[in-house]
């Protein structure tokens, strides 16, 4: 599956999600309920995936995570915050290079429409 044909189930998730249980609830509850409504979409989704960094030729796990990586292919950073900070979009654009893959979903939960809570962010796509 392309990851734009990923990026549409993950938005009709989110949209479920933010329907079902609105804004204000923690992250981690997010993700939760995002990862098991991906898996129903058969989607394989990761949760909370290491990403190593490579320096020098060295790999250094340094404690970064991805929230979840769906089907191996698109990243979701899971936010429930007032408002996304430049500084999202730039982590999750750094997690798409150092994995090498090409689409990132910054979801953030905490808005009453979630079309205004979804960024698309690229990587050589």
């Amino acid at each position: 599956m392309h990851e734009n044909e990923l990026s549409k189930i993950i938005v009709d998730a989110a949209f479920k999600i933010n329907t079902n249980l609105g804004p204000g609830l923690l992250e981690s509850v997010y993700e939760a309920v995002l990862a098991y409504e991906l898996e129903r979409r058969g989607c394989q989704a990761i949760k909370q995936q290491a990403i190593p960094v490579i320096y020098e030729d060295v790999k250094l796990d340094v404690g970064f995570r991805a929230d979840l990586i769906v089907n191996h292919k698109v990243i979701i950073e899971v936010k429930s915050i007032e408002a996304v900070a430049p500084v999202h979009a730039k982590q999750l654009r750094t997690y798409l290079r150092l994995t090498d893959l090409h689409l990132g979903l910054l979801i953030n939960f905490n808005v009453d429409l979630i079309k205004d809570g979804i960024k698309r962010v690229v990587n050589n796509l």
